[in-house]
């Protein structure tokens, strides 16, 4: 796969000296440029020896350059230096340096038949490339799924990744014989290399070509994009959906999405995941829900005409304002997290018919905020995804307090108290890490230093601090049969949630691989999942310091590790209440204790710790000395205030709100059908002036 391949990639490329690296994207271009140099005076003296050697160099820092460099290959192509331009050059200089060698015109005119053979193969290759083009417009889809049957859609594996894809590896490696024939004819001063290298090169193009063209044959064509729409209108007819999750994003959102899709999945009814970009068909989770992304605003219309009265809304996004132009739908805005940031009271959550929140907190939040958000607008449903989360059961006497440090992000305003990474990370992880009896779990936001580079430096030194920690730690090796269980738990799962695919699957490919679901596999995951983090646990010795970045373990089972949380106002802190455990949040903001607490009501029931690190100790004790913890209570009510009720079943709420808006939007559409169709018709005023319309693919 090519994640495999990445991988070992990028292994390779950390075994290496940075060093060495930086000097790599330097030197192999100017070693490009000078073989094309050598070549050039090679070909005017001529010399024959200087022609071979800088072509020789010139093939071998051509591969390196896509073997190990491929950022400055992409660099070059910008330059309009791509490789199709260097192969062609490097090849008329051979050629140029032959007929230079020779004595006679006569001879000259020997290599006539050579040099039109190089411009065959150079013209099946441009018409390799087209074709390719046309091959992949005719299996682009205007809708792609998973878990759902595509057989009536004719589709196919995709053609190799050399043909469809890769022009420029398929020009080096296709030519390749042709610039290996030249070069032994310079050497031997007979056509017969070159003409069998050219011939071999020409054979290669033609037969890929032809490859390509057999499959736009009619008969190995897949379904056009009228075809396909009329299919996805019957699949609609047929499913009947009852609730969709919509969800839009970039590559690393969407996690705002996977959080939602076992509470999905519970929910009586029908549900549905409708994505817009293609990349995330792949990013979505394990699960048996169906899926279809619909980049087009043109073919999400006909979402109009199916029996979807609920759509669900994680997060806000550009796109988001197209699906909730459907007038057939209700739209709800569930948020993928909670907290008393700005973002959690956006103003664009107006645009939704209701706002579901999790408990009392969130709707004061939209009352004080006053962006337009009504509360009779308002539900509160609880946190499904707190379920789980095992109750706080006290600290072990004797053992190490394990102390979890969840900063968040540093936010798009800029704002210095969104994460603590910043000012107080390194500050707070020095405390915790001087004392003996705290083993420290580190888990960041994966979107740390995306916006502002000074934190992820401090991330990164952070890291660097545990590592350095770690290594002098009594190194205690962890036991074999703990190690054993964990390598097949892992070796379990990943089985599990990956799905292979070839190198050259394109996104039909993987549609074509996954139009069944396997029925239980989501809960088989879940519990694998479950089991793999148990034995990743017990694997681990007990007192040493974690820094976890990947998705593995999840942020909740991290919780269930902790004795008490160190973060930031953010939704963590809200999700964390649900465990009854000690918290802290760190104060970056500037204001004053008294004023934070206010102005954040989800720090009402924490320890404040300030930016120098201070008050760590405190929160230590807390868990450390029975009766030290003053905040119980505290935290108890403000659960209460935050995720809801605690003996009422988020579940059942969830699952009633989506029934209710569903009756709203069966009634609002009985009243719509009750109206004569003239009255719903547009005036000639309103016809005379064209309406706008969204971009077609956005």
């Amino acid at each position: 796969m090519d994640l495999d391949r990445a991988a070992r990639r990028a292994h390779i490329l950390r075994s290496v000296p940075s060093s060495l690296v930086r000097a790599g994207r330097l030197v192999l271009p100017a070693i490009l440029v000078a073989s094309f140099a050598g070549q050039v005076i090679g070909a005017l003296l001529p010399r024959v020896p200087l022609l071979i050697a800088a072509t020789t160099v010139g093939l071998a820092a051509e591969a390196a350059l896509h073997r190990w460099h491929r950022p400055m290959a992409s660099a070059l192509a910008r330059t309009r230096a791509d490789v199709t331009v260097r192969v062609v050059l490097r090849d008329l200089l051979l050629v140029a340096g032959l007929l230079a060698h020779q004595q006679s015109q006569d001879q000259r005119l020997a290599y006539l038949p050579l040099v039109l053979g190089l411009l065959t193969f150079y013209a099946l290759h441009f018409a390799c490339h087209a074709t390719a083009l046309v091959v992949r417009r005719s299996r682009t889809l205007p809708v792609l799924t998973r878990n759902i049957d595509t057989s009536g859609l004719r589709l196919t594996t995709a053609a190799p990744a050399l043909l469809s894809r890769r022009a420029g590896g398929r020009l080096r490696l296709f030519g390749f014989p042709a610039t290996a024939g030249l070069m032994a004819t310079a050497l031997v001063d007979s056509p017969t290399p070159a003409i069998v290298g050219v011939g071999l090169a020409v054979l290669a193009a033609l037969v890929g070509l032809v490859e390509l063209l057999t499959r736009l044959l009619p008969a190995r064509r897949p379904a056009g994009s009228e075809e396909v729409l009329d299919w996805f209108d019957g699949w609609l007819a047929e499913y009947q959906p009852t609730v969709a999750l919509y969800f839009s994003g970039g590559t690393s959102s969407a996690y705002q999405a996977n959080m939602w899709l076992d509470t999905l999945a519970r929910l009586d009814g029908r549900p549905l995941i409708v994505l817009r970009e293609r990349f995330m068909v792949q990013k979505i989770g394990a699960t048996d829900l169906p899926i279809v992304c619909v980049p087009k605003v043109a073919d999400l219309m006909r979402l109009e005409h199916s029996t979807l009265p609920v759509m669900l809304h994680p997060a806000n996004s550009g796109k988001t304002s197209q699906v909730l132009r459907i007038p057939t739908i209700k739209h709800a805005f569930v948020n993928h997290g909670e907290s008393d940031k700005l973002s959690s009271v956006n103003p664009y959550s107006k645009a939704y018919d209701e706002v579901w929140v999790a408990g009392p907190a969130a709707r004061d939040r939209y009352a004080q905020a006053e962006v337009g958000v009504e509360d009779k607008d308002i539900v509160e449903v609880g946190r499904p995804q707190l379920d789980g989360i095992r109750p706080y059961a006290g600290h072990s006497a004797g053992g190490p307090v394990t102390v979890l440090y969840a900063p968040t992000w540093e936010g798009w305003d800029g704002n210095p108290g969104n994460t603590s990474v910043i000012e107080a990370g390194e500050n707070l992880v020095r405390e915790l890490l001087a004392d003996p009896g705290v083993r420290l779990l580190y888990k960041p936001h994966p979107m740390t230093g995306s916006v502002d580079a000074r934190a992820g430096a401090a991330n990164a030194r952070i890291q660097e601090m545990i590592r350095a920690a770690v290594a002098g730690q009594t190194a205690v090796p962890p036991e074999p049969a703990a190690a054993a269980e964990l390598e097949q738990a892992t070796a379990e799962l990943d089985l599990m949630v990956s799905t292979k695919f070839r190198r050259a699957a394109d996104d039909m490919e993987r549609m074509l691989l996954q139009t069944t679901p396997v029925p239980g596999r989501a809960g088989e995951v879940a519990a694998a999942t479950a089991r793999w983090e148990e034995r990743y646990w017990a694997s681990l010795p007990p007192v040493e310091h974690q820094i976890v970045t990947g998705s593995r373990p999840a942020l909740y089972s991290c919780f269930d590790q902790a004795d008490l949380l160190v973060s930031d106002v953010s939704s963590v802190v809200s999700d964390y209440l649900a465990s009854g455990k000690p918290y802290a949040v760190a104060n970056t903001s500037g204001l004053p204790e008294d004023v934070f607490r206010e102005t954040f009501p989800t720090v009402g029931a924490a320890t404040i710790l300030s930016p120098d690190g201070s008050g760590v100790a405190r929160l230590l004790d807390s868990v450390r000395r029975p009766g030290a913890d003053l905040l119980v209570g505290a935290r108890a009510a403000l659960r209460t205030r935050l995720l809801g009720p605690a003996g009422q079943p988020s579940l059942a709420r969830f699952d009633g709100a989506v029934k209710g808006l569903a009756e709203q939007a069966a009634q609002r559409a009985r009243i719509v059908g009750a109206i004569p169709s003239q009255a719903l018709a547009p005036t000639q005023e309103a016809t005379e002036e064209p309406l706008p319309t969204a971009s077609a693919d956005q």
